[in-house]
């Protein structure tokens, strides 16, 4: 009952996945600080220092918190008004043997800062797998969809025709983009390394004896032993906060993507074109029994709009950093950087249960089609009645006085558009009648757009997910069942 009266963050307690919860836990992250106080002990051992082997043995055995070394930890932590230092106490309590050497030479932003760039790479690989698979089902949507043909809008006005599939491409081109940037920011990444509390590695170099070239070396050995190829050359006490901001701005640009496509399918649902899933004891409305309101498009938007603006949050941190560093980005930062990688967790795997299950009416999208078809038809029925010998001009007007009158019908009295009718009903038109059907063949208007999305997809989709960690993720991932 007691979890039940205090606040939880509905991103992890209601939609984030398990993976991602637990990257930004507690659990992980005090592992992770352990980690990291093992890798700078192994390697100041190595270049020398005097650290046993029975230290480094213990801290290797206990690098896993107990319920208990929490609670320690947050009693040192009340005492101390310092993180970094009550977990250093609390890991010395159960490796005694290091407890002289924890932390040896480092400041606090050694483990902070080094364990958010680790997080921030192992989230960004989580996003890239996840948004690979939401592209692989969506191009599967738009390969069954290449040629159906659907009216297409423009200012959400009837335009010329399209194709359901084709559109469709147009979302997935925007989530190549988005799978590019997001690898390109990964790939970007380094560590921040052993750099001391201005940056300058004075302590470092007084524990060396002023060996210079030993100091690189521990940099280079921890750096290695982290999982990273390199560190950045300079810093200050921290990382520049630049580098959070060069990281959510992708998955703020992913975010727009998002909102993009849950709005087309909106809109598509208040058309009865296309719906989103729905269970069968799924309810829309509490008011109103027969809604069926696009929910989790809503939540994408929503959930969107907040990714979206986390950037900037990161950008006004950056901006605030005074010379060497200034405290104010911690709170921050501890908010920010995990919301906007569960953010972004949720809108991908609710995007891919949209994409698993959305639902095409193509009667409905034949009629709305039926309606706008016939004025869009006029011009191919004036080269037609030009090709039969007659007069461009004198056709063009007298389509013109027939889809005034049409558009009365539609307009004015609420009728179907009966153009067609009126062109079948008038002898000037007899010449072309026989030919009618096939000049107001949907296929006939929607150029080149099948083709279109069988060449995006081999060229541009195929070879983007050809890379292994891609084809395995796709591979190996079920449908996503949301929770709520």
């Amino acid at each position: 009952m007691e979890a039940f009266e205090t606040y939880q963050t509905p991103l992890s307690s209601r939609y984030a996945s398990k993976e991602m919860a637990h990257l930004f836990s507690p659990a992980n992250r005090f592992f992770t600080w352990r980690k990291l106080w093992l890798n700078l002990a192994v390697a100041e051992k190595q270049l020398g220092l005097p650290i046993s082997d029975e230290a480094i043995e213990q801290m290797k055995a206990n690098l896993h918190l107990t319920p208990e070394q929490f609670d320690i930890a947050a009693v040192e932590e009340k005492k101390r008004r310092h993180d970094v230092m009550a977990h250093v106490h609390t890991f010395g309590k159960v490796a005694p043997a290091a407890a002289g050497i924890i932390h040896l030479g480092a400041t606090s932003c050694y483990v902070t800062d080094n364990a958010d760039l680790i997080f921030l790479r192992e989230g960004l690989g989580y996003l890239i797998r996840s948004l690979a698979v939401l592209i692989s089902r969506l191009s599967a949507f738009a390969a069954q969809y290449r040629d159906l043909p659907t009216l297409g809008f423009t200012h959400f006005q009837p335009a010329q025709l399209t194709t359901v599939g084709k559109r469709a491409t147009l979302w997935i081109q925007e989530l190549l983009w988005d799978l590019r940037n997001l690898k390109r920011v990964r790939d970007d990444i380094g560590f921040r390394g052993v750099k001391g509390t201005t940056g300058t590695q004075a302590s470092f170099l007084a524990l060396f004896d002023g060996d210079h070239a030993k100091v690189e070396e521990l940099d280079d050995l921890v750096t290695k032993l982290s999982g990273f190829e390199y560190a950045y050359p300079v810093t200050s006490q921290t990382y520049s906060r630049k580098i959070d901001a060069d990281v959510l701005a992708p998955l703020a640009s992913l975010g727009a993507t998002a909102h993009k496509i849950a709005t087309d399918i909106r809109l598509l649902a208040n058309l009865k074109e296309i719906e989103e899933p729905f269970e069968s004891t799924q309810i829309g409305s509490s008011a109103m029994a027969y809604k069926r309101n696009p929910m989790r498009s809503e939540r994408v938007c929503s959930l969107s709009r907040h990714l979206m603006v986390l950037h900037q949050n990161a950008l006004m941190t950056t901006s605030v950093q005074w010379f060497e560093r200034t405290l104010d980005d911690s709170a921050n930062r501890r908010i920010t950087l995990p919301e906007a990688f569960l953010t972004a967790d949720i809108v991908l795997s609710t995007l891919q249960n949209i994409s698993e299950g959305l639902v095409v009416y193509p009667k409905v999208i034949a009629r709305r089609i039926a309606q706008e078809l016939p004025f869009m038809a006029t011009e191919n029925v004036i080269m037609a009645i030009v090709k039969k010998g007659g007069d461009r001009q004198e056709a063009h007007e007298k389509i013109r006085v027939l889809s005034h009158e049409a558009g009365h019908q539609v307009k004015m009295l609420g009728l179907e558009n009966d153009l067609i009718e009126r062109i079948k009903g008038d002898a000037y038109f007899d010449s072309i009648k026989n030919d009618l059907e096939s000049l107001l063949d949907p296929a006939s208007f929607i150029g080149r757009a099948p083709e279109q999305v069988d060449s995006f997809l081999a060229k541009w989709v195929q070879p983007a997910l050809e890379d292994e960690e891609l084809k395995e993720a796709v591979k190996k991932t079920g449908k996503v069942e949301l929770s709520v």
